[in-house]
């Protein structure tokens, strides 16, 4: 069995002792601490939407507007009822242009970088369960409920440290992008410590990408008892058992997960060995591991039940067609390995095709005193390479189209459908 006893490695006195206002800084103005990460996010963040490429260049056609029967009529209302209740002093802050670059702004810390930004537990109990009335409406009852599971266990962590000032099931951001409608472009993002959904309808296709899951730890006791990730180690346990030794040998990129054993650029103390975090939104990432060209069909159905696991936050219908996206493309596809493949050690595992960018890392503490990856700390990923994050591409395609739909914005009207920021949402602007 994985070693799941973190209990030795909660150590209060450890974790810096920040408080909710002190978390409050942007990209200029942070702890030197935080030089590691926000030092780099700063610059990213001021850089065009390219989306993740293997080589800095988007492979065109691969994405096509369809209807997948998403669940936006629902949504809709329930989003439509949201915004209604917000008071008018926040309503600026929760809601922005279709493509605004405050999708971009999303990150998996405690941490408040965007001006004036407020999260859940700002807002009254009945607005926060409205907001997630909206993220139920919208993803699968067993996406709706890892979500929820992962906003508890964000709280278990801040119990643990003394923390629950910044670390509970209430410290997440909601926004609405566009004008909640059954048929023009809208959507929504929640986001905070361990989770990050960004959400695009448009008509009845969805986009549900980049996704950020996480759990520190993915164990409890008693009443908080929760593996919120076995299936996913199961899934891809039977995935790599199922290769030959050579393709054993060709899929796994090194053989130790410790830190010291991870070459410069592999590892990073946040992010893991995962590529596709906050803020890497232009990341280049080469294909790396065992190409799926040549693998059986029953190797195929097996690597296809491993990405089912990460799609299956979706409802039913845009889940099978994002499935069916990710099949057609299982000739280009990789499966690469890092560490050992049993119940006990840490791995990581990424499947890369041109249209998904799947990543699962067993990780070091961050809030708990582990210096090595544990299996009780897991950090998983899913982006749409080549301009699909965000529903980007489809928005392309939607205005090339000349069919805008109406209200880019929450509350304002087609003129703004191309305001856009790069500072977070301080100014919008066109380029027009």
């Amino acid at each position: 069995m994985a070693n799941l006893s973190f209990e030795r490695f909660v150590a209060p006195d450890r974790v810096p002792r920040l408080t909710r206002e002190q978390c409050r800084m942007s990209f200029e103005q942070y702890p030197e601490f935080l030089d590691r990460l926000l030092g780099i996010w700063g610059p990213l963040s001021k850089q065009p939407f390219k989306g993740v490429t293997t080589d800095g260049n988007a492979v065109p056609g691969l994405f096509s507007l369809r209807d997948d029967g998403a669940p936006v009529a629902a949504a809709a209302q329930a989003a439509t009822l949201w915004l209604r209740q917000v008071p008018p002093e926040m309503l600026s802050v929760v809601s922005f242009p279709v493509n605004s670059d405050v999708w971009r702004f999303w990150q998996n810390t405690p941490l408040l970088l965007r001006p004036g930004e407020i999260e859940l537990g700002d807002m009254p109990l009945p607005l926060r369960e409205l907001a997630l009335e909206v993220v139920r409406c919208s993803l699968s009852s067993a996406g709706y409920d890892r979500t929820r599971r992962i906003m508890a266990n964000n709280l278990l962590l801040g119990q643990l440290n003394a923390l629950t000032e910044i670390l509970n099931n209430w410290a997440f951001t909601f926004s609405i992008f566009g004008t909640p409608s059954t048929e023009a472009p809208w959507g929504w993002q929640l986001f905070g410590h361990h989770l990050a959904l960004n959400c695009l309808f448009i008509g009845g296709q969805m986009v549900l990408s980049p996704v950020f899951m996480g759990a520190e730890p993915d164990v409890g006791t008693g009443p908080e008892m929760r593996r919120l990730f076995e299936d996913h180690e199961k899934r891809a346990l039977a995935m790599f058992d199922s290769l030959s030794e050579q393709e054993q040998a060709e899929a796994t990129l090194y053989s130790s997960m410790l830190t010291a054993d991870q070459p410069v650029g592999r590892y990073h103390p946040d992010d893991g060995r995962t590529v596709g975090g906050a803020f890497q939104d232009n990341r280049v990432v080469r294909y790396e591991g065992l190409s799926g060209a040549d693998l059986a069909i029953d190797q195929r159905r097996k690597l296809l039940n491993l990405a089912e696991v990460f799609i299956q936050n979706m409802p039913d219908g845009p889940a099978e067609a994002r499935l069916r996206e990710i099949e057609r493309h299982f000739d280009q596809t990789y499966f690469a390995w890092i560490g050992k493949a049993n119940e006990v050690d840490p791995f990581y595992f990424r499947l890369h095709s041109p249209v998904a960018l799947i990543e699962f890392d067993h990780h070091s503490g961050i809030f708990l005193a582990n210096e090595e990856p544990e299996r009780f700390h897991i950090h998983t990923i899913v982006r749409t390479p080549n301009g699909g994050d965000f529903g980007f591409d489809l928005l392309r395609q939607h205005y090339a189209s000349g069919n805008h739909g109406e209200g880019a914005h929450g509350h304002e009207s087609n003129q703004h459908a191309h305001l856009h920021s790069h500072d977070g949402g301080k100014t919008h602007h066109s380029h027009d």
